[in-house]
């Protein structure tokens, strides 16, 4: 850091940050807007970034009912990868991963991505199986994925429990290199930034009370700072989707649960890698800060609770004790849980709907964060032109009445 900079930081530290410059502009509603996108989430804002970058189209607002990235998309841990089984589902998180790999130097904002590796444990025969199916699945579409041995396991992460006695003991696992994390907040600040550099409106407090339809079609929205004229508007919610959507008259097939997670005190490193162990319901991966972030399964049941519960995070750390006896001895720092939208296939919606101007992006279950720029990419082409991405087609909700399911039941790892 230059000298320059320590002294700004502690001038605009001294006085309160009055002079600090915004990242972006607290703008005021407008009464119409070519195109209003509903969810100031990762994908939301990387939808609006991408329709101004890729299809000049600026006239456009984001509509949060509350903070900018305060759902799910500052309620994850942070894992990316693209080792999905289905080629369609292979399209999609590549592009997002490999979007990731320079989106620092595109936004001009550190995102902090770090290709660190995923591993995804083999501890039974059939999950063995499944992931050597996987692997040449992933081998086919040109990924960077192999699967390695429990010598391989250990040496990438010693702290493991590589016992072959221990009662799910290591037979390998599938590891993609490439994989990693990145920070969730500053990828939403990120494209908020990029996003309102480009004229794009990015309203906070404003809830979205009703959605405008005559005669098939999308003619606005009714919100909580007053009435927008639009003829698009694109619903990004996460775990509200089918809320939001009623306002329509769209039923949407996916349902709501929550997904729990916590952080560790922080240590020094000890682990260095994303580890999923799916057999025993649990991964973990090392913030920067030296806190263990750990999750685990959806909960079984629909709900909207952003709470974390003891009885399911217990039996997460119970579960992962076993792998990783080094936790037994930390102490929980906190816990959270987001809202979660589930399909029946396990696998995301990004799809044109029977309304005309009505657009829906969903059902990402615990693949939210690591699809942000592939989503946001194709949902921006689909919504600027009026028809599918290539990409994006697949995932279109006909898909549900026509029975061409992409299953990602077993590939999507623990938390499905």
């Amino acid at each position: 850091m230059s000298r320059y900079s320590i002294f700004s930081l502690a001038r605009n530290a001294l006085n309160y940050h009055k002079d600090w410059e915004r990242a972006w502009r607290s703008a005021e509603l407008k009464s119409e807007y070519d195109a209003v996108i509903i969810g100031a989430g990762g994908h939301g804002l990387a939808t609006a970034y991408y329709l101004a970058k890729e299809h000049n189209m600026t006239n456009i607002a984001v509509i949060e009912k509350g903070w900018l990235g305060g759902g799910n998309t500052g309620r994850n841990t942070t894992i990316i990868r693209s080792n999905y089984l289905q080629d369609s589902s292979i399209a999609i998180y590549e592009l997002a991963r490999s979007l990731y790999e320079d989106l620092s130097q595109d936004l001009n904002y550190n995102t902090m991505f770090s290709p660190r590796g995923v591993m995804m444990m083999c501890q039974t025969e059939h999950e063995l199986r499944a992931f050597q199916r996987t692997a040449h699945a992933n081998r086919l579409a040109g990924l960077d994925c192999r699967m390695i041995d429990r010598t391989e396991v250990k040496r990438l992460c010693p702290i493991i429990n590589d016992s072959p006695d221990a009662r799910y003991p290591i037979l390998g696992a599938y590891y993609q290199p490439r994989g990693g994390t990145g920070r969730h907040d500053a990828v939403a600040w990120g494209y908020a930034r990029g996003a309102d550099e480009r004229g794009v409106d990015i309203v906070q407090n404003c809830e979205v009370l009703g959605i405008n339809v005559k005669n098939g079609k999308v003619t606005g929205i009714e919100t909580s700072k007053g009435s927008i004229k639009t003829a698009k508007v694109a619903v990004v919610t996460a775990g509200h989707t089918s809320v939001v959507m009623e306002m329509a008259g769209v039923r949407m097939p996916v349902e709501s649960v929550c997904l729990q997670a916590l952080v560790s005190e922080p240590i020094k490193p000890v682990i260095d890698c994303v580890v999923m162990a799916n057999t025993v319901h649990g991964y973990m991966s090392q913030s920067d800060k030296g806190e263990l972030v750990i999750g685990g399964g959806a909960d079984s049941y629909n709900n909207y609770s952003q709470r974390g519960a003891f009885a399911s995070l217990e039996h997460t750390v119970t579960a992962l004790v076993e792998t990783f006896p080094i936790i037994s001895r930390l102490r929980t720092l906190r816990l959270w849980g987001g809202i979660v939208d589930m399909t029946g296939d396990r696998s995301p919606i990004i799809s044109k709907t029977d309304v005309q101007g009505l657009y829906v992006n969903c059902g990402w279950g615990t693949g939210g964060f690591k699809s942000i720029p592939g989503s946001g990419f194709v949902f921006a082409d689909t919504i600027a032109n009026d028809r599918p991405h290539p990409i994006a087609e697949p995932f279109g909700m006909n898909r549900f009445a026509e029975g061409r399911f992409i299953d990602e039941s077993v590939s999507a790892a623990v938390a499905h």
